[in-house]
């Protein structure tokens, strides 16, 4: 594999990673002094859904680029205006507002994007060397 198709190959995943560990950390959100552990853990689980689903999301561009990077590309833009529309309710700012929203939908975007092109990269090397 040439160096620019590894390059290609590796960074959506390493993205991919630290954008869901950043959309984790929201989680720590649900601890609560006046909870129980148990109701802490479960709120904490709660939280992380989006964190398994964007997980699941990975394994399959993992092993299907095409397909990951369609449905992660879809989802970065589905979620734009419902992310853009809560934190504009809770703060009024159109800019604060713009800049969670490339926060956080916009790495996904990104990541699904490189994955298409991972994919088709790899495909037209493999049809050089046949």
């Amino acid at each position: 594999m040439k160096t620019s198709v590894k390059i290609v190959h590796w960074v959506p995943r390493i993205l991919c990673i630290m954008a869901i560990l950043f959309v984790s950390m929201f989680a720590l959100d649900s601890f609560s002094p006046e909870c129980t552990f148990w109701q802490n853990l479960g709120a904490f689980l709660v939280h992380l859904i989006p964190s398994f689903v964007l997980i699941a999301l990975l394994i399959i561009a993992w092993k299907w680029e095409l397909i990951g990077g369609i449905a992660f590309a879809i989802i970065g833009l589905a979620m734009s205006p419902f992310i853009y529309s809560h934190n504009f309710r809770m703060n009024q700012s159109v800019g604060k507002s713009l800049e969670v929203l490339l926060i956080i939908t916009v790495p996904f975007i990104i990541v699904g994007i490189l994955f298409i092109v991972s994919h088709y990269l790899k495909k037209k090397q493999n049809s050089i060397v046949s």
